[in-house]
């Protein structure tokens, strides 16, 4: 036997081990044998002995363990996060949707086999979240990696996720490595630049995960009347003007955000004339809109994050059911509503099923006419179905029949 602590699993509960599911909960776990660090790797053993995998161990998450490796022979050492690191960035180098954008992920935590990890890159910098003991733990190992594989970037921390209370991290930000970063970094997309500010923005700065389906926006907008709602920095409302909108109303309730939306549009040289922005809650815009009858030909919805767990995914679902239903009121026949849930405790079914549940008391008679996710560089490991987080519809309202 190894002289690596290991967790011994209850019997019957290996199964998901076996299919390659990364986490072990807590509940799971029959027995641990050792001492390890929080973060520390721990061996997994099946009831009957058998080695199952390695793991990050994490004595206060609900997710005891993250595995790391199926493979006996793997180490996990230094060496081991570099080849991983560098197999993450090589298959983002072979996304042809990302040829023409400078804003990418490079790591996407479980579904690139590094439970935990986020890095995003901005142009010639990194932001690295920290998500997990195991992730802290091999920090230093993960930061000299980066420093190796993308020469002469700066590094910069965001592991300020509210998950980190879960595995008794505290919030870390700051420099790691470089100079400090200019207040704004600005990248292209597709043809558009974006400025993105990584020490206070949402997430890493930016909704990367959100790039295929800006362009998609811009594809249909030519001529329309556009509701951007939780606009953030302008990412759907640039697209819009940049396909040809013929007004847009961009709602955030960031004095900040929104203030960046329209340097966002002064930087690619369009005017915002055609631009309202308003600081607000959405909601309750949403019912002042459907009380004086406005109405518009497309109507986006973003929204944060209502259900991380499926445990509020109840009380979440109303949520998304009431929005929905204000904005298919304030739809017109024949326009297009885009709607998003990045929820985790929201699946795509149930999504679908607020959806039609809203357009039914709304009156509205609708048709799914595409499914949107999240960016090829945010891919999903067939194990980790969780890993498919951003869910989105664009329904179509048919026009009352004669």
């Amino acid at each position: 036997m190894s002289s690596t602590p290991y967790l011994r699993i209850k019997p019957g509960r290996e199964k998901s081990i076996l299919r390659r599911h990364p986490w072990i909960f807590s509940g799971a776990v029959a027995e641990l044998i050792g001492d390890p660090a929080p973060g520390g790797t721990v061996d997994i053993l099946s009831a009957d002995g058998e080695w199952l995998g390695r793991a990050a161990y994490s004595p206060i998450s609900q997710i005891r363990a993250r595995i790391w490796s199926w493979d006996a022979n793997e180490v996990i050492n230094s060496d081991f996060f570099h080849k991983r690191l560098r197999l993450a960035i090589e298959m983002r180098q072979s996304l042809p949707q990302l040829i023409n954008s400078n804003g990418t992920r490079l790591v996407h935590a479980e579904s690139d086999r590094l439970p935990g990890l986020i890095i995003d890159r901005y142009a010639d910098w990194l932001v690295v979240q920290f998500l997990s003991s195991g992730s802290e733990y091999w920090r230093q190992a993960i930061i000299d990696a980066l420093d190796d594989l993308c020469p002469g970037s700066g590094i910069y921390e965001r592991s300020d996720a509210e998950v980190r209370k879960l595995e008794g991290l505290p919030v870390r930000t700051g420099l790691l490595l470089g100079d400090e970063p200019p207040e704004f970094i600005s990248i292209k997309e597709n043809g558009l630049k974006f400025q993105v500010d990584i020490r206070n923005g949402h997430k890493t700065g930016f909704y990367l995960d959100q790039r295929e389906n800006r362009l998609r926006i811009r594809q249909s907008v030519a001529n329309k009347d556009v509701l951007d709602c939780f606009c953030y920095t302008g990412g759907f409302t640039l697209a819009s003007i940049a396909g040809g909108a013929a007004s847009v109303v961009a709602v955030d309730v960031s004095p900040a955000a929104l203030a960046l939306s329209r340097q966002n549009i002064e930087l690619n040289g369009f005017s915002a004339q055609g631009v309202e922005f308003i600081q607000g809650d959405v909601f309750q815009l949403l019912r002042t809109y459907r009380d004086s009858r406005r109405s518009f030909d497309v109507v986006l919805l973003d929204p944060p994050k209502f259900a991380a767990t499926a445990a509020v995914a109840e009380r979440a679902a109303r949520g998304y059911k009431d929005i929905n239903l204000l904005a298919l009121k304030l739809l017109r026949e024949g326009g297009l509503l885009t709607t998003f849930s990045c929820s985790g405790g929201i699946d795509a079914v149930l999504f679908q099923q607020i959806v039609a549940s809203a357009a039914l008391d709304a009156g509205a008679d609708v048709q799914i006419v595409d499914r949107l996710h999240q960016a090829p560089d945010h891919p999903v490991n067939l194990s980790y179905p969780e890993g498919a987080y951003l869910k989105g519809l664009v329904v179509y309202k048919r026009p009352a029949s004669d």
